[in-house]
């Protein structure tokens, strides 16, 4: 790892001095007698190497007659557009051409305006120019001095400070949105500038981009181990039919992707507990529909999504591995706007209208799953398995071996995203957000050995079964949260938001095994009930002060009140676990952006936690910087401490696959976990290409894994069985390395990721030698391409990742418990032993977008695991009269995917 991270400073190092400087100082020539204006600019596209980007319509009625020598780009410029309407800008080697009157102006101005101040602050806000929306985390620069830029906060609104003049352009960008050049001029109201931006779908056909510009679906190069997402450009990659942010998350380096049975993340080692979901300022535990096939967010509810791989900053905390902030739209205060779609899973729908003048805006967003072919195909991944004996040969599909079994599923979910927001002034904002979601899941289902076959092809046993299995199952979350957030002036802004989570998980399972031989009739029942309800009330103030151009300073309080039960019974009589956790936790931070120069950034932080249930203080230290080598190559590192006090405790079951609960950190059983981030890495990038990588070190501990596999010291007849002693702790270490090369513009765009990585966790239990976690995958590789042609979108992904490990079992045994009752328990091998076989799979997708009179529409078609692939998700085991069967439970095959969506805007 550590002759990796050289090399790559090494690489970046010596090429610097290959790249090129900024336009304004590259010597052109020209003479041009009344030559259209695009013709112009193809030719200073092919004699200098230029990219232009520019809306045709604008430029057509104008021809250029002018003659001039080696002189500066910039002076040329002026010459080409004298007496016209239009400006210039550059950006990177592009050059931007505008109109001089931008939307933001309040009249049109000539460009020889003289300015009348200098080196100023200049404040203001950010929104869509079609909904209103404000757009969070959009990126401001001026023209000439790429490193005085600014990012927008979470409400839209910048400050950008020693701005040149009043006559400078600005060049403001933001994911799937067109990027905006306009000059000021000293009309404008340098305080509250507001910016206004068109997305890519607003044209469909009219701007013509010379250097083939398009949006991006990601953007990868923010910050240290940060990437941003644009919920709307995703629509086009291939799904299930919706729209769905995390599986689009998954294809990112560093993040699994071959978990098909979980939206949740698994970043960079760590499991989707350990990451925090933010989504309005309110925690979300559980985002998973359907098994896991789908995310719980509606895409149509979401603005902005924001991904912190690592090395997050201090005001995110009480998890150990990664952020996902979710920003909610705030609805359309422009006017009246509705839309639906239709899957062959789910049919979606929203509205969204303004009130009070403009001043508020409501948004209402609702999904509502059906049965169908398409919905049965998913249950039967989970029903249509291969049972075998263990130790005997593999049983496919298609030859004798397979359980006949019979499901009757009646299974749907839901979700509910409403928000009202409110600006009572252009510095002030007032919103009301609320999320519900819901799956009921009905698995029952029924098999027999009719057709089993024997080991190595010999006959099937002299017994007859019939198995009868109730699986029941209900989760959800609700949440909302009140936010209150002001500008108090172009350096200080503050925002509170007071929110509630809760999250509730009920399972009942039963079976019921009836064995016929000829002499005898036996009827074995078993069964389990698990309940887990988590309850967070949250209070969080956060502060911005933005001290000069060069420190920025982030301060503020949370506090959390959590309260949450799990239970766990067997056979309706056995108590294994019932517990009641709550407690309170104060967390303050204080953070500071301080810009050393035009090259180096540094940021630190300090977050101080206090845990009441155990009465102690945490204190996690946080640091990043960024080195601007050249204008295209970034080095970067980050370190951070972290504590995450409500966990996820997996259960381990190798009968029927591991399941994981929520409980609060005592100290005894459920310790504080702990781990430390350590990442350096470096980027290359041009206007068309992005190439990244970061290597990552983070050893964690106060890990905890409950099984009952192992018998407490001591047990026998003489002491009653403690199934709270079956909690054991221990560390880990994740690292790797992750690769990405985005192309980032053109008809086609994409990019190609690659993680090398490992997670060994160490448990005392287990033995004295580390093992392989759940989670472990050496290798993983993303290969992520969208072709626009014309209406149409074409897009494929291909993913290849090694197998994972799992603990298979090698006997079984019986223990009589005192009150008369069985109980089974397993002999296994060792920890995570075995792989399970490599995945990989391709998805394929076509998009066509039209219009329905005003209206936009959208029909579009999805191939899931196109060559089907039957990958194995994990296997089961049952005990049939003392012979153990195996079931690999596979995922989901070839599945094809129709929908439609129109909104009237």
């Amino acid at each position: 790892m550590k002759q990796l991270v050289t090399l790559l400073a090494l690489v970046c190092i010596g090429a610097a001095p290959l790249f090129s400087q900024g336009l304004e100082k590259l010597k052109v020539k020209g003479q041009y007698e009344n030559k259209s204006l695009d013709l112009v600019f193809l030719e200073l596209k092919i004699n200098y190497d230029l990219a232009f980007e520019y809306d045709r319509k604008i430029i057509q009625s104008y021809r250029v007659s002018a003659s001039f020598g080696a002189i500066p780009l910039e002076n040329a410029m002026k010459i080409i557009l004298q007496g016209t309407d239009l400006d210039f800008g550059f950006r990177g080697q592009t050059v931007l051409i505008f109109k001089k009157s931008a939307d933001i102006a309040q009249a049109d101005h000539p460009s020889d305006e003289l300015p009348t101040r200098k080196n100023f602050t200049l404040a203001g806000i950010i929104k869509d120019k079609n909904t209103g929306e404000t757009l969070p985390f959009a990126t401001v620069t001026v023209q000439g001095a790429p490193y005085s830029g600014s990012n927008a906060n979470a409400d839209g609104y910048f400050t950008l400070f020693d701005v040149p003049s009043d006559t400078s352009v600005l060049l403001v960008s933001y994911i799937g949105y067109q990027t905006k050049a306009f000059r000021l001029h000293p009309a404008m109201d340098i305080q509250n500038l507001v910016v206004q931006m068109e997305d890519f779908g607003v044209q469909l056909q009219e701007i013509l981009v010379e250097a083939e510009k398009k949006e991006q679906l990601i953007k990868a190069s923010t910050g240290v181990s940060q990437i941003g997402i644009a919920p709307a450009a995703l629509a086009k990659l291939p799904s299930f039919g919706e729209r769905d942010i995390f599986r689009s998350l998954q294809l990112l380096p560093g993040i699994s992707g071959s978990n098909e049975s979980s939206s949740g993340l698994y970043v960079r080692g760590g499991t989707p507990d350990q990451n925090l979901v933010l989504f309005d300022g309110f925690t979300v535990y559980h985002v998973d529909h359907l098994f896991g096939f789908f995310s719980a967010f509606n895409a149509n509810a979401v603005k902005d999504v924001q991904l912190f791989k690592g090395g997050f900053e201090s005001k995110y905390g009480g998890r150990i591995s990664s952020v996902v902030d979710l920003t909610g739209k705030d609805g359309n205060s422009e006017a009246l706007n509705i839309g639906v779609g239709l899957s062959l899973l789910s049919v979606n729908a929203f509205a969204e209208t303004p009130f009070a003048a403009g001043k508020g805006s409501v948004l209402v967003a609702a999904r509502r799953s059906f049965q169908s072919n398409f919905y049965n195909n998913i249950f039967e991944a989970f029903t249509r398995n291969s049972t075998r004996p263990v130790n005997s040969p593999p049983v496919f599909a298609g030859r004798r071996g397979l359980p006949q079994q019979d499901v009757q599923p009646n299974t749907y979910f839901y979700d509910l995203n409403a928000k009202v927001s409110f600006r009572p002034n252009p510095s002030e904002l007032i919103s009301l957000s609320f999320y519900n979601g819901q799956d009921d899941l009905d698995n029952t289902r029924s098999a027999d050995n009719r057709g089993f076959q024997g080991p190595a092809g010999q006959p099937g046993p002299n017994f007859n079964f019939v198995r009868e299995s109730t699986d029941l199952t209900q989760w959800g979350n609700w949440g909302s949260s009140l936010a209150w957030s002001k500008r108090f002036s172009g350096r200080w802004y503050a925002n509170a938001n007071l929110s509630y989570s809760n999250y509730y998980s009920e399972r009942e399972r039963g079976d019921k095994t009836t064995i016929t031989r000829s002499d005898s009739l036996v009827v074995q029942n078993n069964g389990s009930r698990e309940n887990n309800d988590l309850r967070d009330v949250t209070l969080k103030l956060d502060n911005e002060f933005k001290i000069n151009s060069r420190n920025q300073l982030e301060f503020g309080l949370q506090t959390s009140y959590q309260d949450v039960d799990y239970s766990y019974f067997l056979n309706d009589t056995v108590e294994v676990l019932n517990r009641k956790d709550h407690g309170l936790t104060a967390a303050a931070y204080i953070q500071d952006k301080w810009t050393l120069s035009n090259k180096l950034i540094l940021r630190g932080g300090l977050r101080t936690t206090y845990y009441a249930p155990l009465k102690k203080t945490y204190l996690e230290p946080r640091a990043s910087l960024t080195y601007v080598l050249t204008d295209k190559i970034k080095l970067k590192a980050a370190f951070g401490h972290y504590y995450q006090f409500a966990t996820r405790i997996l259960r381990e079951d190798i009968q029927q696959g591991s399941r994981d609960f929520w409980l609060l950190a005592n100290g005894d059983q459920v310790p504080v976990s702990s781990a430390y981030h350590l990442i350096a890495g470096g980027s290359y990038e041009t206007n068309t290409l992005l190439f990244d990588a970061e290597a990552y070190y983070k050893p964690m501990d106060g890990l905890s894994e409950y099984t009952t596999r192992f018998q407490p010291a001591g047990f026998g007849p003489e002491r009653r069985l403690n199934y709270t002693e079956f909690f054991y702790h221990g560390k880990g270490t994740a690292k790797g390395i992750d690769f990405l090369l985005q192309k980032k513009v053109g008809k086609l765009t994409g990019w190609i990721s690659y993680t090398l990585g490992q997670v060994k966790y160490d448990f005392p239990i287990y033995g004295s030698a580390p093992f392989f976690a759940n989670q472990d995958q050496t290798h993983e590789t993303k290969l992520v391409a969208s072709y626009k042609a014309g209406k149409f979108t074409f897009s494929g992904v291909f993913i290849y990742a090694t197998g994972k490990p799992y603990t298979a079992p090698t006997g079984y045994y019986e223990i009589e418990l005192l009150n008369g009752n069985k109980s089974g328990f397993f002999e296994v091998s060792g920890k995570n032993a075995l792989r399970l076989p490599d995945y990989h799979r391709v998805d394929l997708s076509a998009y066509y977008d039209f219009r329905l009179g005003q209206n936009k529409a959208s029909f579009g078609l999805s191939l899931f695991n196109a060559y089907n692939r039957k990958n194995v998700w994990y296997k089961e085991y049952q005990v049939i009269e003392g012979e153990l069967l195996e079931t690999n439970v596979s995922l989901l095959g070839f599945t094809p995917s129709l929908f439609l969506n129109w909104s009237l805007r």
